[in-house]
């Protein structure tokens, strides 16, 4: 059985976590299969972004499996807390352009995934949350330190110490979710904005989104002398060398 299918077109790459029966909760083997599906995107020269989205109706991902984890006893937790670390920092650290399109429920886990991509494409329908607390357990997946840094400190602390839900529109206002779009656009609108930025030069694309999470926790002078090391890997590369050309001759880039 495939869990997470990956299918490239245009030089974008689209991860779909399919286990709709299960409103794509994330089990084990799903945490392993995603990160198996990411992990080689990073070097393969045919993809420059990624859209991360769930099969289905109904839900974007629920989080994890619950069923699976009643049947585990306390090591059974912690073995599976490796392959999920995995498979979420395969997302988080995918040094290209990630964007969620969000349908549906996106719930613990679920909201953390769309937190792990750079941009979050919600449908009208969609709904987040982090219920963790409500269970007996705190978001581990990045969502006390992600939705910091997405949403700041007292709108991290509403959603994370009460385990309330958000719709799409709440969601937006407070910078969770980037783009609101109608339900059967999500999709859509998620590929043509990772094409959009698939169409630029890669090496700058990857060196911007690199300086924007390393320097973005960091005081201004140092943050500052890693914009300056994005600045000249960029400047070095053949990349630059043609978007100028480009530029100066009138046409459109090529870069490769």
């Amino acid at each position: 059985m495939t869990l997470v299918r990956v299918e490239v077109d245009g030089r974008v790459a689209t991860v779909t976590l399919d286990r709709p029966e299960a409103l794509n909760a994330i089990s084990t083997e799903l945490a392993v299969a995603l990160a198996e599906a990411v992990e080689p995107l990073a070097t393969d020269p045919g993809v420059r972004a990624v859209v991360l989205t769930g099969a289905g109706e109904r839900a974007f991902c629920v989080g994890a499996d619950l069923k699976q984890r009643a049947g585990f006893d306390d090591h059974g937790w912690f073995v599976q807390r490796e392959a999920f670390r995995r498979g979420f920092a395969a997302v988080r650290r995918c040094p290209l352009p990630t964007v969620a399109a969000v349908r549906g429920f996106a719930l613990g886990g679920g909201t953390e995934l769309a937190l792990a991509c750079d941009l979050v494409v919600a449908a009208t329908d969609a709904t987040f949350g982090l219920p963790e607390v409500r269970l007996g357990l705190v978001p581990a997946g990045g969502g006390t330190q992600l939705l910091v840094r997405r949403v700041g400190r007292s709108a991290a602390r509403d959603l994370v110490l009460t385990g309330r839900r958000v719709g799409a529109e709440e969601a937006r206002r407070l910078g969770l979710a980037d783009r609101v779009v109608p339900r059967a656009e999500v999709l859509a609108t998620a590929t043509a904005l990772a094409a959009e930025i698939a169409g630029n030069a890669p090496t700058a694309v990857r060196m911007a989104k690199w300086a924007l999470e390393v320097g973005g926790d960091l005081p201004v002078e140092a943050a500052m002398e890693v914009e300056d090391q994005a600045w000249r890997r960029a400047v070095e590369s053949d990349d630059r060398r043609e978007g100028i050309a480009a530029w100066v001759e009138k046409r459109d880039p090529d870069f490769g």
